[in-house]
């Protein structure tokens, strides 16, 4: 018998999902990021979904040849640039556009004798990739006399804190110290990630990069994807494969942690870590049984989760549990487990069957 835990990949909600961010930002191009195997959704099925993007945005060089043998010939960026002299000429001969971030990546590109297009990454305050503004000017001369730049430089920076009222650094500062930085400086520019699309209108500008609100989900702790108009992009699920009868006071799962409190019965759902369903899912997150609420109890195993069946005394073999997705949002899931809904979507392993429609 087939394992029943499945990962459903809609990509018309997907599709949806694009049209929607397009109508926040109607006058920006968008540079869809499909990095880290399209968030989970799968690189090359979220990329054809989003076939309707002006681009593609990937972590490495491998990601984007993933893209372009899968016939796709948009534009794709490298947004941690290339790392070898070796992976430059990859970039040029599939006309791929890499991000320069660091010194040594600007003199990789002085002495090689490739040409790419190139945006020029600024740290605002993230403190991760980017040239520091008082930098930039510097980092752009040596840019525009390499001889390795193909067409215009372009501008990038990213928000480390627009999902976050009040939060450091400030998403609004970081929008004003990187448009005072390149003001004076021909040339496209890049800030909004998806809470910026969402939140902060003036971070749009020429090009913006959603990546987690193109699959139904918001990096919000007070919202979820479909607050905004937005769809699930992936709805796991599973079947119970055992009804148990347990008495009052009986133990449940590893190390006992939860305790029935009256006669009742559990599910048994086949579905654990070892599909990618967090360990530390704790008693009380909340699952679909047959399309109505119910609750995880005791420890998720590598295999199994069980289930309270107190208000489903119709439940049966086969009943269908949903995880998360459709009807019930990954982020509601994730602040129960005490994380990002990107960990859970990303984190669904090969074990699950994944069935794109």
């Amino acid at each position: 018998m087939t394992r029943a835990t499945r990962a459903r990949i809609d990509t018309d909600a997907l599709t949806h999902n694009l049209t929607q961010i397009r109508r926040r930002a109607p006058e920006a191009r968008v540079m869809a990021c499909v990095k880290a195997n399209g968030y989970g959704h799968g690189l090359v099925e979220a990329a054809k979904a989003f076939r309707g993007a002006d681009a593609f945005a990937v972590a490495c060089i491998e990601e984007a040849l993933e893209i372009r043998s899968s016939g796709l010939g948009h534009p794709v960026v490298l947004l941690e640039g290339v790392h070898s002299a070796a992976e430059l000429n990859r970039a040029q001969e599939n006309n791929f556009e890499v991000v320069i971030h660091d010194p040594w990546q600007l003199s990789l590109l002085e002495e090689s004798h490739a040409r790419v297009p190139v945006w020029m990454k600024i740290d605002t305050g993230m403190h991760r990739l980017g040239f520091d503004p008082a930098e930039a000017a510097e980092a752009r001369e040596r840019l525009l006399g390499s001889g390795g730049v193909k067409g215009e430089l372009r501008y990038m920076t990213h928000l480390a804190s627009a999902d976050l009222p009040g939060g450091e650094p400030d998403a609004g500062q970081q929008i004003r110290d990187f448009l005072e930085c390149v003001k004076d400086w021909p040339g496209e520019r890049s800030i909004a990630n998806s809470a910026g699309v969402i939140d902060w209108p003036e971070s749009h500008q020429q090009w913006i990069r959603p990546g987690i609100a193109l699959y139904g989900a918001t990096p919000f702790a007070d919202r979820c994807g479909r607050d905004l108009g937005l769809r699930p992009g992936m709805t796991v699920s599973t079947e119970l494969i055992a009804i148990k009868s347990i008495r009052k006071g009986g133990q449940v799962g590893y190390g006992g942690f939860w305790t029935a409190p009256e006669d009742m019965q559990l599910g048994v759902a086949a579905i654990g870590y070892g599909d990618g369903y967090p360990w530390h899912v704790a008693t009380g997150t909340p699952v679909l049984l047959n399309g109505e609420l119910s609750q995880v109890v005791g420890r998720v195993s590598m295999d199994m989760v069980t289930i309270d069946l107190r208000q489903h005394p119709q439940a049966a073999v086969g009943d269908q549990v949903v995880l998360w997705g459709e009807g019930l949002p990954v982020e509601e899931i994730a602040r129960h487990v005490g994380t990002i809904p990107y960990e859970l979507l990303c984190g669904v392993t090969r074990r699950v069957k994944f069935d794109v429609v």
